[in-house]
């Protein structure tokens, strides 16, 4: 869980990512920090389940969800996931078990740190001072200082008035942040529409690994959602209607339609253009040049196929020829599936 406002994070280790350890642990944080009025997750099942939504009702939080399979949408939080999941490996122990142990210090460690973006620490854009770490501890020591006390109304006013210092340095640093990182990642990018009606290819996981992807469709899309995401009608698909980013999405070209057999007849009637080959003598080429205007119905510039003439291509024993696995298309699957075991029975 990430502040969007700060880039304060939150972590909780449990036992089981189920909607009702998730639902519960947010309503901790919430009594502590405040109801935030947005909640940004994934579309995953704790997310989407009934209790969650509920709840969400109930606090009158808005509830956002991401595009499927398209994480950027919360980039935030998955780049942070990344970070904690390498500062982990670095402090626990052999046997990983205990890492809940020492989510804690890690989370401290993290959100003492000032962020590039920012320019602050996290720790101090949320309580609006600087946390005391183990180094300030060790100053503390060595300097031997008693720290100016001061009441109640005089530290209010302190924090109040840093904070309204922090304010413009913080929005600098963000627009500055956030216009060099746009820079960056839309480089190479290319704008790409779609309007209601066209038929799209959607890329998605695989239902044996969410590693491995694969275009299916053509899907037909509804309407547009926002700057970059529509609505993609797929009727062999659960939910038959689903919002997907655009960069999941590639348009659908339909096949150039197979001339019918019998039209290379109608090749005698125009002038055929055929690259002879350089390494033919002239006697040769005069020869061959005969040869095919002598049957113009049966020579072409585009190969062909036929049944008058078979050929064996002999193969060496022993070598294997792998080649990687052609994967059905999740539309096709359950006719092929019916054709296989008609062919069994």
């Amino acid at each position: 869980m990430v502040d969007y406002a700060t880039r304060y994070p939150e972590a909780v280790p449990l036992r089981s990512a189920t909607s009702k350890n998730i639902t519960r642990e947010l309503v901790r944080l919430f009594a502590r920090v405040g109801i935030p009025k947005e909640v940004l997750t994934d579309q995953g099942t704790p997310f989407t389940s009934d209790t969650f939504r509920e709840v969400a009702k109930l606090l009158k939080i808005k509830h956002l969800r991401t595009s499927v399979y398209h994480p950027q949408t919360d980039g935030l939080v998955e780049r942070f996931n990344q970070t904690l999941k390498q500062m982990l490996r670095k402090v626990v122990s052999a046997d990983g078990r205990n890492w809940d142990e020492l989510l804690p210090f890690v989370l401290f460690a993290y959100r003492e740190v000032p962020q590039a973006s920012t320019g602050f620490s996290t720790f101090e854009l949320l309580y609006g001072r600087q946390p005391r770490g183990l180094l300030d501890i060790l100053k503390e020591g060595w300097e031997e200082e008693a720290l100016p006390g001061c009441n109640v109304l005089e530290y209010i006013a302190q924090m109040r008035d840093r904070m309204n210092k922090i304010r413009p340095i913080l929005k600098d640093h963000m627009t500055r942040a956030q216009a060099t990182q746009a820079r960056s990642y839309n480089k190479n990018a290319v704008l790409r529409e779609f309007h209601p009606g066209d038929r799209v290819m959607v890329l998605v996981p695989t239902s044996h690994s969410k590693l491995l992807a694969h275009w299916q469709g053509p899907y037909e899309v509804k309407e547009r959602k926002g700057l970059v995401d529509y609505l993609v009608k797929q009727p062999n698909r659960r939910p038959a209607e689903r919002v997907y980013h655009v960069n999941v999405l590639k348009p659908w070209r339909d096949r150039d339609e197979a001339p019918p057999s019998g039209t290379a007849l109608s090749l005698c009637a125009r002038k055929l253009t055929l690259n002879l080959g350089p390494d033919l003598t002239p006697s040769q080429r005069l020869e061959l040049e005969h040869a095919i205007h002598a049957v113009p119905e049966v020579v072409s510039e585009v190969p062909g196929r036929t049944s008058l003439i078979e050929h064996d291509i002999v193969t060496d024993p022993g070598v294997i020829v792998r080649e990687r696995p052609y994967r059905l298309p999740e539309a096709k699957r359950t006719e092929v599936e019916l054709e296989i075991q008609r062919m069994l029975d």
